[in-house]
């Protein structure tokens, strides 16, 4: 199995190509201690999976080499796979699930992969990828169910230990468990006394499955923003590494999730995936306990789709009570609406749009139904608002957004 000298070696291998990712300070703090956000984002394809990448890449036979490379990957584990393979003078085929996001699919074509779209998950993926080796004679790479790829990940480990002295817990995103099972390894190895706490997505906590039924389990199909460990059934050997290891775990959903993206974009100014935001949403949840030492949060990626990344920022102005709907009824006639919106405006809140429904509503003749969505500052600020409404004769009530 996996040894601290394995991940020491792929150090050795690995760090004149991939440097230190930067650990710096957030502005915040957990417990008495400081946060840190572990930068893996930073890395050339924008996150760490190019570390086991390189690393099982380097260990090629020749003969290997020659015959070139198949993965399946919904996206990071591809791009750092195609980025050193064309370095390396190595052709490459990435199995892609067909929703990923459109950034991971064009960033690998650009390193000279070839592509092929299979699948509406990773794990119809990665059984066309299995095929299409067999059936090519190629090396088949997997993401991080393979001892070469967990020593590469693993680095970040010893990276930590030396970057953060204090250090007391470290927090890890996890999908199939190679980031968590390399990880564990180091710090158990060197910092015995760290904690490690993986943070799974609570639609796809496949791990989890796989600790509490003693061996990975396959879930059903589930749409999560985390779509970076969206993994339906967790690696064999990294549940045998996270057993052995006592690895600890926690899950987060995609309203936590969304949250702690937009911290992050808006507050620390780092740009992270829904699966690189699951170490901050864990914290901001309250799932990991505090310390007197530093807790180091690894953002794993930052490969995201403007477009969902909007969608993100939407749904985290929602949770923290600054984006609002409010609901209520006016009399159905020229300058009803002035009333309403003129108490909204002494308050300053902020109109962004207003929607009218006549014929889909229940209301009486005579009224209208009227949706209002707003700019606000927070959830007290919100309050203040019905509040107000309802005492100028506007009894009005909040929408919650759809479940996702």
């Amino acid at each position: 199995m996996l040894t601290l000298a394995d991940i020491q070696a792929a150090r050795s291998r690995t760090q004149a190509h991939i440097p230190a990712s930067a650990c710096r300070p957030a502005r915040m703090r957990h417990g008495s201690g400081r946060v840190l956000l572990k930068l893996e984002n930073l890395h050339h394809t924008g996150s760490f999976k190019e570390r086991g990448a390189l690393n099982r890449l380097l260990q090629l036979t020749p003969e290997e080499r020659a015959k070139g490379v198949i993965t399946a990957s919904a996206g990071n584990h591809a791009q750092g796979l195609a980025f050193h393979a064309e370095r390396l003078d190595i052709a490459t085929t990435v199995v892609m699930p067909t929703q990923t996001p459109l950034i991971k699919v064009s960033r690998t074509e650009e390193h000279g992969a070839t592509i092929v779209l299979h699948g509406r998950d990773y794990d119809s993926a990665h059984a066309h990828a299995r095929e299409l080796a067999k059936r090519q004679d190629s090396c088949f790479v997997h993401g991080y169910d393979d001892l070469a790829v967990m020593a590469g990940q693993g680095v970040i480990g010893l990276e930590l230990a030396e970057q953060c002295p204090d250090l007391s817990t470290v927090v890890v995103p996890v999908g199939g468990g190679g980031l968590l099972a390399g990880i564990v390894v180091a710090l158990r190895a060197l910092r015995p006394e760290v904690r490690v706490i993986g943070v799974e997505s609570a639609q796809l906590n496949s791990m989890a499955q796989a600790l509490q039924r003693g061996g990975p389990w396959k879930l059903p199909h589930a749409n999560t923003l985390a779509d970076g460990i969206a993994v339906r059934q967790a690696g064999k050997l990294c549940h045998q590494l996270c057993i052995e290891h006592n690895a600890e775990l926690c899950a987060v959903d995609d309203d936590a999730i969304a949250r702690a993206t937009l911290h992050l974009l808006e507050v620390e100014k780092v740009v992270a995936e829904g699966a690189g935001a699951t170490a901050l949403a864990a914290l901001q949840t309250g799932l990991i306990p505090e310390s007197d030492g530093d807790t180091a949060l690894i953002v794993s990626g930052g490969n995201i789709d403007v477009t969902l990344l909007s969608r993100i920022i939407n749904r985290g102005l929602v949770q923290s009570g600054r984006l609002c709907r409010v609901c209520l009824n006016v009399v159905d006639r020229p300058g009803a609406l002035a009333g309403p919106l003129a108490l909204l405006g002494e308050l300053r809140a902020n109109v962004l749009e207003v929607q009218h429904q006549r014929a889909f509503s229940p209301t009486p003749m005579g009224t209208v139904e009227v949706r209002i969505v707003l700019e606000t500052r927070g959830a007290r600020h919100i309050d203040e608002l019905l509040t107000v409404l309802s005492e100028g004769g506007y009894p009005a009530k909040l929408e919650s957004p759809p479940e996702s």
